[in-house]
């Protein structure tokens, strides 16, 4: 069965992502939440700028409609000022490993937004799987319960999660963009007004490693992760995407474990094997049916696939993905198939 293009970039977001949970952890001791929370999105932002401007010039990218600046500006707003903030004083009340498999709940909030607002299909598999992410969610909660202060990370980290719910479907409207100029956009935004919250509540600012350390890790598991987040986005739906990204909590638990000695008790390992199981429902799903696709006209990075077979105006020399407007005929056939900008079609 031949994978779908999204589901690596998905995966390999998962894994920078959940990897920077415990060194983040790991950072809080030296370095305030609040001031974290806005290093980590100003190294992702500054990093992606730099890479951005390191770019070949001749690279023709996708660019960004008017309407979509509204859709951006929220998804920053949620995604890139309140999710870190959120996520940093819940991990500062919560062990590394716990935070790292409630962070599933993520995959769980954007999907369901994407199913009731956004009217992404889903099928029996699908809610199967997010089922027992969420039974997961909430037997690692309830062992927390006998702690307030556990208690407590667990509600910030869970809101942290609906933030970036709410950012991955709005985002999902702007998919069809240069993703690495997305990406750089919300680190640069939402870590210059979480540094400005910061400066003006008279938090710390660590040391020159402390940035180095915290932009670096800022770089690798917010703007490199996001990139590949959003392509993932533009081949696979919000939904599905949410839920290949959960695997992102087992890739932080695995290295909590390791760097920081922690040792999880039975409720710990049953909410991993449930969520474990909800992973594997998602990553084992085929859904194809007859479909129509309407007269579509946008732009976005492509190749010349069975939903591409369009002329060209202007002088190509052949070189693929690549971006430019063009207009989708109307088209009626049958294929496996997700949620992607082509397919965003009801049941």
């Amino acid at each position: 069965m031949r994978v779908n293009r999204g589901v690596p970039y998905a995966l390999g977001a998962a894994a920078l992502f959940g990897a920077s949970t415990p060194f983040a952890k790991l950072l809080l001791g030296e370095v305030s939440p609040l001031v974290l929370a806005a290093i980590l999105y100003l190294g992702s932002g500054i990093g992606l700028a730099a890479w951005l401007a390191l770019r070949p010039g001749n690279a023709k990218l996708a660019g960004f409609a008017r309407g979509d600046w509204p859709w951006i500006a929220a998804a920053i707003l949620a995604g890139g000022i309140a999710g870190p903030v959120l996520l940093m004083f819940g991990l500062a009340r919560s062990d590394a490993a716990s935070a790292s498999l409630l962070l599933n709940l993520e995959a769980v909030l954007t999907a369901t937004i994407a199913w009731t607002v956004f009217r992404e299909n889903v099928d029996r598999r699908v809610f199967a799987g997010m089922a027992a992410i969420v039974a997961g969610g909430v037997l690692l909660s309830a062992g927390a319960a006998p702690r307030t202060e556990g208690l407590l990370g667990t509600a910030l980290i869970a809101a942290a999660c609906l933030a970036w719910a709410i950012d991955n479907n709005l985002t999902r409207r702007v998919s069809g963009g240069d993703a690495a100029t997305l990406a750089c956009l919300k680190g640069l935004a939402a870590g210059t007004v979480n540094l400005a919250l910061a400066l003006a509540i008279g938090a710390p600012l660590p040391e020159a490693a402390g940035w180095i350390g915290a932009g670096l890790l800022g770089f690798l598991g917010y703007g490199v992760s996001l990139t590949l987040f959003i392509v993932a986005l533009r081949h696979l739906g919000t939904a599905r995407t949410g839920a290949y990204f959960s695997v992102a909590p087992f890739f932080g638990a695995a290295l909590a474990l390791a760097l920081l000695g922690e040792r999880p008790d039975t409720v710990f390992w049953l909410a991993g094997a449930l969520m474990a199981l909800g992973v594997w429902l998602h990553l084992s799903e085929r859904h194809a049916h007859d479909h129509s696709h309407e007269t579509l006209e946008h732009e976005h990075d492509h190749l010349h696939d069975a939903h591409h077979h369009h002329a060209h105006d202007f002088a190509w020399d052949g070189r693929e993905p690549h971006a430019h407007r063009h207009r989708h005929e109307p088209l009626v056939h049958s294929h496996p198939h997700y949620p992607d900008l082509h397919h965003r079609h009801g049941h």
